[in-house]
């Protein structure tokens, strides 16, 4: 039951900063009505791979993103940004749509943000 709150409690707080993201970037669109459920399943694919495939990805990119001061970890961030698109939209119909690798680098910064300060506030 644990692994279970924490998922959904990740989810959610990967809800509230997906959709501060695409409040504030043009880059980032929203496909569904009400927006809200585009968000949510976007948010459902990121913190699916949040917990699944991303830690060993940055696990065994690790030296090679050393080697380029960051940018794979940018390069990692926008592909995962892509594929929960990608699943959200082909599997449900609804999701957000990231128009470039500048706008998932900044919505990445926004995303991070946000979540820390809500992971802060409800203290999990």
């Amino acid at each position: 039951m644990g692994a279970m709150r924490s998922f959904l409690i990740e989810w959610l707080v990967l809800t509230i900063a997906a959709a501060v993201m695409v409040v504030l970037l043009p880059g980032m669109t929203t496909v569904g009505e009400p927006p809200i459920l585009g968000v949510a399943a976007f948010s459902l694919f990121l913190a699916l791979i949040n917990a699944s495939v991303k830690p060993v990805v940055q696990a065994i990119a690790l030296p090679f993103t050393i080697l380029t001061f960051g940018v794979l970890y940018l390069v990692i961030n926008w592909l995962f940004m892509r594929l929960a698109s990608w699943l959200a939209l082909g599997l449900f119909g609804v999701g957000v749509y990231v128009h470039g690798f500048w706008w998932a680098t900044i919505g990445s910064i926004i995303m991070a943000v946000v979540s820390a300060i809500v992971t802060s506030i409800i203290g999990d």
